[in-house]
């Protein structure tokens, strides 16, 4: 009987400690979930539709698992990743399914029409993103990590969501100012937080030729470095400090795959036959007057271009392009054509023989009169030459406005002198991007107290005024806007002479921007923008990018000497 007693008692003994337990446990996971995060879908750029759902919360934690198809292996390590660093978790990464687990699960999906598109779904089971390729997964992933932090809860919604433009791009200069291998993946990895798809890379110009070409290597042993630089804005004080710097193609298609993994494909730029000083520095007969030349100084439009009526041009041209499409695999190489004056032209005997031939007279173009002649018959005989090479390769020839006039129907514009030479190319069907020079150039100040403004360009490009912009309005004709593929944004690196500068002038503009590229106008909301943007900040501050703090008084602004 005693013994019985003693079992009845260690019975209720253990009992009672069990409820205190569960009551604890009950408690502390309330408790958690009552302090906890939710995450904010809200995020940067604006879904299409967020649709909150009823029912319990889905809690994050290290229980769960990334439940992955196996073609989708990388974007489950980028999310595995991202989520690391915004939440401190390190979720397994699987291939099955089991019981008892809860997942978030990347799948490609047939039901999700849209290849860019793809459908987040929270319940308290579990998370999925679907997608309509890989590419899509991604952009979901990119919303998911935007919308968690520490400590997250998700409550239940479904997001379905797809870009309204194919093209959502940003620019980058490395030939006024060249910059190292690690800050291009920096910068290519900004462009994927943004949900951007193309990274225009600016790689050649009179200030310096920026990558390799083996069959004319003068182009890197002379034409990638110059003797000084001016100082300052409007000067033509020289600081005679050499300088210098190129891309390997090596290092050129480390960068190609570093952004493939991001689903960005990278558009290298040949600027031609203007802005050649550099390679014309390195072949002086590839001139009108066969030099002497030297890799430019000063910033701005220089009279010295590629000879258009000399053969060893074409060949020269064909031989940069060919090794061009070995190292990139884009279907579009911008061959440039912009600020190409037709000074050295008309006083070229041969030059002007050739334009005889035309029967018509080299003209100016009366508004950009005397830097650049959109009319001349000599620059569209010259780009007809190159649309033609690129087009024999399967590729696609890609210019700046300039080249409007003259081109072949199928080449690309990239619209820079406002949205009106845009507007026009897409109504005679060429395909265009918005790249105005009033909205879409990052390298004007976006203050207009500029005490504290790095770069001193000129220009005023505030926050708000990017995200006014409407690459595809209501104004144009239905067959037009079905022409406008998209817009980028402009750095040109003249005045940023280091990493810290760039990441400044592209920040915060740079997230108004894939708004415009990827919400569509009626979603859209300048002050409901903002608030979304402060939170956007926490990332920029997470991977330790610079950005202007303008928009936010109680926030230290540096010294513009500190860049």
């Amino acid at each position: 009987m005693n013994n019985m007693n003693h079992v009845i008692k260690l019975i209720k003994v253990r009992s009672l400690v069990m409820s205190i337990s569960l009551f604890h446990l009950l408690t502390f996971s309330t408790l958690n979930i009552s302090a906890a995060n939710p995450a904010n879908y809200e995020v940067v750029p604006l879904p299409q539709s967020i649709v909150m759902q009823k029912g319990e919360p889905f809690v994050l934690d290290d229980q769960v698992e990334i439940l992955y198809d196996e073609s989708l292996q990388r974007e489950a390590e980028f999310l595995q990743q991202y989520l690391k660093e915004a939440t401190r978790l390190n979720l397994q990464l699987v291939q099955k399914r089991a019981k008892k687990v809860r997942y978030i699960e990347l799948a490609v999906s047939p039901n999700v029409k849209e290849s860019e598109g793809y459908v987040l779904t929270v319940s308290q089971k579990g998370v999925s993103i679907h997608g309509g390729s890989a590419a899509g997964v991604f952009y979901g992933i990119q919303t998911l990590r935007k919308a968690v932090k520490e400590g997250s809860i998700m409550n239940p919604v479904v997001i379905t969501d797809a870009p309204r433009f194919n093209w959502r791009g940003m620019h980058l200069d490395c030939s006024r100012h060249f910059f190292p291998v690690a800050f291009v993946k920096k910068f290519i990895d900004l462009l994927a937080l943004h949900n951007m798809n193309r990274f225009h890379w600016h790689l050649t110009d009179d200030q310096g030729w920026r990558i390799e070409i083996k069959k004319w290597p003068k182009l890197i042993s002379v034409g990638s470095q110059r003797t000084g630089t001016i100082i300052g804005t409007n000067s033509d004080i020289d600081d005679g400090i050499p300088y210098g710097g190129y891309y390997t193609q090596d290092e050129a298609r480390e960068i190609v795959a570093y952004a493939a993994e991001r689903h960005i494909t990278v558009i290298p730029e040949i600027d031609m036959p203007g802005h050649m000083l550099a390679a014309l520095a390195s072949y002086p007969k590839l001139g009108c007057t066969g030099g002497p030349y030297q890799v430019g100084h000063y910033w701005g439009v220089y009279k010295d271009v590629l000879c258009v009526s000399n053969e060893r041009v074409y060949q020269f041209v064909e031989d940069v392009l060919t090794e061009i499409m070995d190292i990139f695999p884009s279907e579009v190489i911008h061959i440039g054509g912009d600020e190409t004056p037709t000074d050295k032209w008309q006083q070229c005997p041969k030059c002007q023989a050739l334009n005889a031939t035309f029967g018509t007279a080299t003209t100016q173009n009366e508004e950009f009169s005397p830097l650049t002649s959109r009319l001349s018959p000599l620059q569209a005989h010259f780009t007809k030459r190159v649309f033609d090479f690129l087009t024999a390769h399967h590729r696609r020839a890609l210019g700046w406005d300039e080249i409007l006039d003259g081109s072949p129907q199928d080449a690309m514009i990239m619209s820079w002198r406002g949205t009106e030479p845009g507007a026009k190319a897409a109504e005679t069907g060429h395909d265009v991007v918005m790249t105005p020079t009033t909205f879409c150039y990052f390298d004007y100040q976006q203050v207009e107290d500029t005490q504290f403004e790095p770069s001193r360009c000129g220009g005023f490009i505030p926050i708000e005024k990017v995200y006014s912009l409407d690459p595809a309005p209501d104004s144009l004709s239905v067959k037009a806007r079905e022409h406008i593929l998209g817009a980028q944004a402009n750095l040109w690196t003249e005045y940023m002479t280091n990493e810290a500068m760039v990441e400044y002038q592209a920040l915060p503009r740079m997230s108004a921007l894939s708004e415009v590229q990827w919400t569509k106008p009626e979603r859209k909301n300048y002050e409901a923008f903002k608030e979304r943007l402060t939170r956007m900040t926490a990332l920029f501050e997470l991977y330790h990018y610079q950005y202007a703090k303008h928009l936010w008084p109680d926030r230290q602004m540096p010294s513009r000497w500190q860049f």
